[in-house]
């Protein structure tokens, strides 16, 4: 009994004593920043949003679904806006620096536009967090098919990474996938914003299919980009690679998945379905017609 007390006991502070290492290693340019000292506040908000999905739709189940029309239009307005600054504040702090999107290693320098790229990266990080507004839309509305293992899956995670490179490596090549995605949310949360209007604007919205086709592309050259960097031994941390390579895998065979079940269902087309751009609120753009669709959603007003 007491070896094993002993064992746990060595295991535990070998354990503490690498994170005490690893804070160590930080970059000090982000210390004392909203949320990046400790993981604990990253830690707290991912468990009360995976208690959310966990028992949001029970709460729901005997409730009429809230009429969140006007609240989804001001979200995605103030997404659309919040991701078209972290872009624009990238791609001009990049260029200026004359970044390269192959090979970017990490400078710990207090340079104006270094400080830039990780205020941005700061932000992406926290966006993350509002993200989770996706999901409580979906439940307050009663859309529990959308809460699928992949939307769960993609909020909880990035939220979680995101810490891990605002901590360590807010700039550098870091600042690639964080501008890339931010440049594609712009996208989303308009189309979004705009079809929250009603179906009168929905049947106008004709681009949705490029979303899909953008964030296949994104993961591809994410995963092109991560396996390069190996190959070369980029000047970034070996494990961060890795780490990128097997997440990038892990989306395109959760989202493959998820498009070759849809493309395999009989008279379903998949360029109408709205659902295809994953991850994001549906708001109801299916067919409106004077009867209740099909699939059981709730007919738009």
């Amino acid at each position: 009994m007491d070896s094993l007390f002993n064992a746990t006991s060595n295991i535990l502070a070998d354990g503490y004593n690498f994170y005490l290492w690893t804070l160590s290693i930080a970059d000090d340019r982000t210390r004392g920043w909203l949320m990046v000292d400790s993981p604990v506040p990253t830690m707290v908000y991912t468990a009360m949003y995976l208690v959310m999905v966990a028992t949001g739709p029970r709460l729901m189940k005997n409730r009429r679904p809230f009429d969140m029309k006007h609240a989804m239009i001001a979200y995605n307005l103030f997404m659309t806006g919040l991701n078209a600054y972290i872009a624009v504040e990238l791609l001009v702090a990049s260029t200026r620096l004359k970044y390269s999107y192959v090979c970017q290693p990490v400078t710990f320098i207090n340079h104006k536009e270094e400080l830039r790229i990780a205020n941005a990266v700061w932000w992406y990080y926290f966006s993350k967090l509002l993200e989770f507004g996706d999901t409580l839309f979906f439940i307050l509305r009663k859309k529990d098919s959308q809460l699928s293992f992949l939307h769960v899956y993609h909020h909880a995670t990035m939220f979680s990474l995101w810490w891990i490179g605002i901590k360590w490596v807010p700039s550098g090549s870091t600042f690639l996938p964080a501008m890339t995605n931010s440049f594609i949310h712009v996208l989303l949360y308009s189309y979004y914003g705009l079809a929250a209007l009603g179906p009168k604007v929905a049947r106008y919205l004709w681009w949705k299919r490029y979303l899909t086709i953008l964030q296949l592309i994104q993961f591809t050259v994410a995963l092109v980009l991560g396996v390069n960097s190996i190959r070369v031994e980029c000047d970034f941390p070996m494990w961060m690679k890795y780490a990128l390579v097997v997440y990038m895998v892990s989306f395109i065979v959760l989202f493959g998945n998820f498009y070759a079940k849809a493309y395999m269902q009989k008279g379903v087309d998949i360029v109408s379905n709205p659902n295809m751009v994953f991850c994001r609120p549906s708001f109801d753009l299916e067919r409106i017609d004077d009867k209740d669709h099909a699939n059981g959603h709730i007919k738009a007003q």
